[in-house]
């Protein structure tokens, strides 16, 4: 993808707090232009905060992995568009992703299908109830994104190239779980440093702990963007 570096970075605003968030955003000012929302900000005055920073310029990503009935998702997208964020999560379940691109069309919101997420490993798959392993179940939830014409997928960079084989060069494949050499893993189990996720097909990578948590976050991110230009110009 020839998208700037900057764009394809995405800081994970995992905090408690709308101030916190600011304080990251404040931090990474000119450096940092995506930034991703989920549940914990979210719920504490998040959603306000993604519309400010939408109406301001900035790219969001809303990360809600949005999953019931039909109506109930498609009318929730509908809503979450008209919010100006960029990017939304479902769970890439086919009939809710279907819902969710007929309510997004002409909106230009990117929907993105979550598949298997990057705390689950094949023992956690298993208790879950699940007959595929990790691998399997991400391939097959690909294949039905594409289908249904969401707008990319998230999957741990593990599996970016063979989802990358299978939804071609155009649609966005986000991978969390990105973690720099030397970094803690925390609870995610798939994990990659952010040069080799580029290097097997993911168009956007999404950073929280290692940036918003380091004492020096503008550095922490620059070298993180440093590794990214690198790997593009290599």
């Amino acid at each position: 993808m020839s998208e700037a570096i900057d764009r394809r970075l995405i800081v994970g605003l995992d905090v408690a707090s709308v101030e916190e968030a600011e304080a990251v955003v404040r931090d990474l000012d000119g450096l940092v232009s995506f930034y991703k929302i989920g549940y914990q900000l979210a719920f504490a005055g998040g959603l306000d905060f993604a519309r400010a920073l939408a109406a301001g310029g900035t790219s969001v990503f809303l990360d809600m992995k949005l999953l019931d009935i039909d109506n109930t998702v498609a009318r929730g997208v509908e809503s979450i568009a008209r919010m100006g964020v960029s990017m939304l999560t479902l769970h890439a379940y086919p009939k809710a992703m279907k819902a969710a691109v007929a309510a997004a069309s002409g909106s230009g919101i990117c929907l993105l299908g979550v598949t298997v997420l990057t705390s689950m490993d094949e023992q956690d798959m298993i208790d879950a109830g699940y007959e595929y392993d990790p691998h399997t179940l991400v391939l097959r939830r690909a294949e039905q994104a594409l289908a249904a014409g969401m707008g990319g997928i998230v999957c741990s960079a593990g599996e970016a190239a063979a989802v990358r084989r299978i939804i071609g060069p155009d649609l966005a494949v986000v991978t969390p779980g990105i973690r720099p050499a030397g970094s803690d893993h925390g609870d995610q189990k798939r994990v990659m440093a952010p040069a080799d996720a580029l290097r097997v097909g993911a168009s956007h990578l999404v950073v929280a702990r290692p940036i918003v948590g380091a004492v020096d976050r503008r550095a922490a991110a620059q070298a993180i963007l440093d590794e990214m230009k690198n790997d593009r110009e290599g």
